[in-house]
Parts: structure tokens; sequence; C-alpha cells
């Protein structure tokens, strides 16, 4: 591993401040899991992703650590902890959708250490960007390998230019409870909701979100469930601990009389960004629910385009939204 100059900032200001003064080289580290122990343990850099040179701990700040729910909503800190969010008792009564998403992460070691804003904000896990050997868009090359190689797990929608597909779990949960992120960085901080947070490579190929590099996520917010809505998460994975999505699917659904008045579907695993699955609202929209969600779930069809060998994908993430919605109804 590279060496590098680890910074414990005790406030939000100074964090900002060292981002800002030591340049595009300066990262935010939380539980370190992604960048730590993966892309800099692994050397994974490129013209477009340089090592780097200085670490700013954000565990260091009380500020970012920590839940408060009320029945107006909830903040939660970047650097909480995903078995913090798994164990605490209001999120799992008001937005139970959070919880399940973030119990699915990794394994309890991970969770006790990783953080939310870490696992929002890691890279892909995209072989191709993780191998030494492919100078792939994504590290500032000039060709996606998955075009042409195996594309088992990569995206089904959306793809272009890189067809990597996004690994947060509690991001597809976040995106469907219509969460809001607070950014802080040297003009002060500004609030994005979770719809605009993510950038996909049509955007810009070399990141993931709209964080600037003297910029970072300090809380989360989401606003209270609205009356008569229930909420579901299904992950589908290779193995039963300890792995990332094949399709995962967090639904948020307000019912009236049993028909689809409001909610949200969101995927993960089959795009750039986590994908919501705007087709399928559309196709529930005022009907009942559970006669016409099978055909509303194929809907997912008119949208993907798989590769060579992620077809599968496309049968699993419709038969996981038509799941997911009747579960949350039950």
């Amino acid at each position: 591993m590279k060496s590098f100059e680890l910074h414990d900032a005790r406030t939000v200001d100074e964090a900002v401040g060292l981002l800002d003064k030591l340049g595009p080289t300066a990262k935010v580290v939380g539980g370190g899991s992604d960048l730590v122990d993966g892309l800099m343990k692994d050397w994974i850099q490129g013209k477009g992703l340089p090592l780097p040179a200085f670490l700013v701990d954000i565990t260091t700040i009380p500020q970012l650590t920590g839940i408060n729910a009320t029945p107006q909503g909830a903040t939660i800190g970047a650097a909480t902890t995903l078995s913090a969010i798994v164990e605490s008792q209001p999120l799992r009564q008001g937005w139970p959708v959070l919880g399940e998403a973030a119990q699915a992460v990794a394994s309890p070691l991970i969770r006790n250490f990783g953080t939310l804003g870490g696992n929002l904000n890691q890279r892909p896990r995209c072989w191709y960007f993780r191998g030494e050997k492919f100078d792939c868009y994504k590290k500032g090359g000039d060709f996606c390998f998955a075009v042409t190689g195996d594309n088992r797990y990569h995206a089904v929608i959306g793809g272009e230019l890189c067809y990597m597909v996004h690994p947060s779990d509690t991001a597809v949960a976040l995106l469907a409870l219509g969460a809001r992120a607070r950014i802080a960085g040297p003009g002060g901080q500004r609030e994005v909701a979770f719809d605009d947070y993510f950038v996909g490579p049509r955007t810009d190929v070399l990141r993931e979100n709209v964080l600037k590099p003297n910029e970072l996520l300090s809380e989360v917010t989401i606003s209270p469930l609205a009356a008569n809505t229930k909420t579901a998460w299904i992950k589908l994975k290779d193995r039963q601990v300890y792995d990332f999505a094949q399709v995962s699917v967090a639904a948020v659904v307000t019912s009236e009389g049993g028909a689809w008045k409001d909610g949200r579907i969101v995927l993960g695993g089959v795009s750039p960004v986590p994908y919501r699955a705007k087709v399928v609202e559309d196709a529930l929209k005022g009907k009942d629910i559970k006669a016409t969600i099978r055909q509303a779930a194929a809907a997912i069809r008119t949208v993907a385009r798989p590769m060579s060998l992620n077809a599968y994908k496309v049968d699993i993430a419709q038969g996981l939204i038509e799941r997911a919605v009747l579960q949350a109804l039950a």
C-alpha cells in the first residue's frame, strides 16, 4: 500500500478545510473497508483515479455520528455505523426498509465499523475497475471491458461508456424513501435529494455522485412515511453472506382501498445508479395492486438493455418487483 498522511478532523469545517487545502488526492475516510482495505491496498489507480495521498477521518467528528428520530423525521450522521442503523428501534419502526437494507450489507464485523456515508459513496465493484491490468473508462482509460468480456454482473439498465452497477444497499432504500443528503463544502452546506445525488456515466464516467473533491456528505434526512404506507426489501445475491446484490428491490407503497395511491420502487444491482422504476410505478397508478402488479412489474422489460451474459437479471428484477410490492402490502 502507498504511504499516506492521516488527518483526524474534529469539526465539519475542519474536515472541509483540509479537503480544500490538500486537493484532489485528499479523500474522506470513515470505516475504510472500501477505500483503505480495497482501492488503496490493491493499488487501484489510473489517469482519472490517482491514489490518495491524504485521508481525512470523519469518524472523529461527534456531529457526524448518531441518529435523531422524531415524529417530524429522522437525521442520520454520515459517520454513523451500519450496525447502529440496524439496531435503532426508532428507524426500525418508522422506516423499516432502511434497517433491512443496512442489515443486508456485508458481515456483522464490517457493519460494526462501516459507515452510512462510506456505504453510500463506495466505488463500484466491477472486476475490470478493480483489476490492475484494465485501464477502463472509470479509471480514465478509453474502453469498457465489460462490453466484450465477462459481463454477467453488469448493468442491464442505463449503461453507457461504463456498465458497472452501483454497489450500495442503503442507497436503494434511501432513494425509495425520498431521503435527502446534506453536503458540506467551502461555501457552506447544501441539501440534495437522493433523486439527484447519484451520477451515472452518461453525466460523468469518473464519479458516482455529486460530491466535489472538497465536499463531504455530513448527514442524511428522511421525512415521515405517509399514512397507509408500508415498505419491503429484497436482495438476491450469489452467497447468503457478505456479498453484493445481483438484484435488489426497495418498495415503499402507499395504498388506499387496495389501490396504488403513491410510492416508489427502486432497484439495485441493475444500473450504474440506484434505479427508480418509474415505468412500474406509472403502470400501478390508481389501480388495484394485487390485480395489476404482475403486469406492471413486466414493464421493467421496456427499459432493460441486457448485455451478452446478464439477461437473467431482467427476469429476476421483474419477479422481485412483484414479490416486494406484495410483501409490502402483507
